[in-house]
């Protein structure tokens, strides 16, 4: 039987990323290829690659394919909450010592530079 701290301080220590973090929150609006998140993120592919293995053995992403591409999404529904909580979390302790946070997650849409097949057919019905 596993001891519940451990499995939440692996899920803390996943969390405890900014790109990590960034990734969480793209996925918590749609699931996504690397490629996807390597044009939203601005970083390499084999970066993203590396933090999506972190995400997946904390469990808290889990993956399908899909002929040569690999999408990604939160393994729970109650992964957003938990993300929002700790946002909510970090504004309230920067409120008080008077320092400006800011999350800024580039758009996810299509306007990005993916040029994976869903991206594509998305940029062409104008999604």
């Amino acid at each position: 039987m596993d001891d519940g701290y451990d499995r939440l301080a692996a899920i803390a220590k996943a969390l405890g990323h900014p790109t990590r973090l960034k990734i969480l929150e793209v996925l918590s609006q749609e699931e996504a290829c690397v490629c996807h998140l390597e044009a939203v993120l601005g970083q390499r592919q084999a970066y993203i690659s590396q933090q999506l293995i972190r995400l997946r053995e904390a469990g808290l992403v889990i993956d399908r394919r899909d002929g040569s591409n690999v999408f990604y999404a939160l393994a729970d529904d109650s992964i957003e909450p938990l993300l929002e909580q700790v946002k909510q979390t970090a504004l309230a302790i920067a409120a008080q010592t008077g320092d400006p946070l800011v999350f800024d997650v580039p758009d996810h849409g299509c306007e990005c530079a993916c040029t994976c097949p869903r991206c594509e057919a998305e940029k062409i019905r104008g999604v």
